[in-house]
């Protein structure tokens, strides 16, 4: 019994070094902890706000969120509110985590004591591109399960069956837009976020109330960040869910404003902006309490 609590030690300990060694891992586990968190609270918002920016080719999701949710719930009962959550914690847990840890890696090694709103919005694109178009294929996943469009039962057949019928393309399909989406949205939210809590005295943000202030700038960031956003969401859905006929960025709006006018692109936007925010919210509010637990901040 002695000798394995010894080797539990000397490995705990040697995984602790590594992590001291390298900040950027507490970056990344504080980022996932944080996005598994806030994905399995949220993923009813993002499911139905797919739906509804998929109204146009589902006439029975055209009346407003509330007949979604019933419909729903009818149809797939309460379970069907998280269909396609283990594509986005795939989606959502790693790329918080890259997300994080390369925005830490970026302050650390090119950033100043007090960021402008230049440095931020930079900082924050940069780490979110990097994340969105690694994690790419899985964002599509994620939009065709949700949708209810796709019949796959599996993650490992839809991505088989994706490339079968579909090739990288399809794969890497809503590039554009969902870089126009994520990119400019972190860019935008670190920079309301760190602007706001400049705006709240120091001597507030280091006691016991820093984790409801966290939060609140989180909100105020999330709402302003995804208002600004909301129309390349509907573009990346379009792409990612029907390629073939919005098969370009220029094509999807084009086709959006022929349906729906300048509605179309902010169909969904209502559980898009309270998911967003309350889950960006959260993730930071973690992250800031995990870093400052572990000793990174």
């Amino acid at each position: 019994m002695c000798h394995i609590d010894d080797g539990d030690h000397i490995v705990n300990g040697s995984t602790m070094e590594v992590i001291q060694t390298y900040p950027f891992l507490k970056s990344f586990l504080a980022g996932s902890v944080s996005g598994t968190c806030s994905t399995l609270l949220f993923q009813p918002l993002d499911l139905i706000k797919t739906r509804l920016q998929n109204a146009s080719k589902n006439g029975a999701n055209r009346h407003g969120i509330y007949p979604l949710v019933v419909q729903v719930l009818k149809n797939e009962k309460m379970i069907g509110l998280w269909r396609g959550t283990l594509p986005s914690i795939m989606r959502c847990v790693p790329g918080v985590g890259m997300y994080f840890s390369s925005l830490h890696w970026l302050q650390t090694n090119y950033g100043s004591e007090d960021p402008s709103p230049v440095e931020s919005i930079c900082f924050g694109v940069l780490a979110r591109s990097f994340a969105g178009a690694t994690l790419l294929p899985v964002t599509v996943l994620k939009t065709r399960y949700e949708s209810g469009v796709y019949a796959y039962n599996s993650l490992s057949e839809a991505l088989c069956k994706i490339y079968r019928l579909e090739g990288r393309k399809g794969l890497f399909s809503g590039l554009v837009p969902t870089l126009l989406r994520d990119a400019p949205f972190s860019g935008i939210y670190l920079m309301f976020y760190t602007q706001t809590k400049k705006m709240v005295p120091s001597s507030v943000r280091e006691n016991v109330l820093n984790v409801p202030i966290n939060f609140g700038c989180g909100v105020v960031a999330g709402i302003l960040a995804s208002a600004i956003t909301q129309p390349a969401d509907v573009i990346k859905t379009k792409m990612q869910l029907y390629p073939q006929k919005y098969n370009t960025a220029p094509v999807a709006v084009t086709l959006v404003f022929k349906d729906n006018g300048l509605r179309g692109f902010f169909i969904g936007m209502v559980p898009r902006v309270v998911r967003r925010t309350l889950m960006a919210a959260m993730a930071w509010t973690v992250y800031e309490q995990v870093i400052r637990y572990a000793g990174l901040k």
